[in-house]
């Protein structure tokens, strides 16, 4: 009867302890290191988060196999590459991007305030940018007047909060992710 009870949850620690290495045989990861490092990173089409924090590139957990990753950053010209991750181990990304014209005044300032520093913002669909960016009366992006479809996700996805935005010159429009 011990023994029996012993071979059992030798082979429950056995099982157990196989986890970890069934999950990394299925995954690796993507370092980024791109030039601006603000950049938002896409996987598949989703957002992830930003290519680097504090100047250190970021590296995200990502399903081995072939990927598209867009880099995108409304002041440059949003970079698509392929990439192919093998299981535990990491692939490096390193992008430069190319400044686009800078945009001419007058400008109205958009804020946002959401729980995640990360959280994507989309102006009419396009990323802008990450809300701690935009979240404190010093920050805001610049706009041209006008009114603007204002999207804010959290990293891990979901729907957000979206509104329409009015922007007016010298003037401040705030836009709130609530929890």
């Amino acid at each position: 009867m011990r023994i029996n009870t012993l071979v059992c949850n030798a082979a429950l620690l056995i099982a157990v302890c196989g986890i970890p290495v069934v999950a990394q045989e299925n995954t690796g990861y993507l370092k980024t290191k791109v030039d601006p490092g603000r950049a938002g990173v896409f996987i598949d089409g989703k957002y992830v988060g930003p290519a680097a924090n504090f100047g250190a590139g970021q590296k995200y957990k990502v399903a081995a196999g072939d990927h598209e990753i867009t880099l995108s950053e409304p002041r440059y010209e949003d970079v698509v590459t392929k990439v192919t991750i093998q299981a535990g181990k990491t692939t490096k990304l390193s992008q430069t991007m190319k400044a686009l014209p800078l945009a001419k005044p007058p400008f109205g300032r958009l804020r946002t305030s959401a729980p995640d520093k990360f959280s994507a913002v989309y102006v009419n669909g396009k990323f802008m940018g990450h809300a701690g960016e935009f979240n404190n009366p010093l920050q805001g992006l610049l706009l041209n007047p006008g009114t603007y479809a204002v999207k804010i996700v959290p990293p891990g996805g979901g729907e957000g909060h979206e509104e329409q935005v009015k922007i007016e010159a010298d003037k401040v429009a705030m836009v709130r992710l609530q929890k």
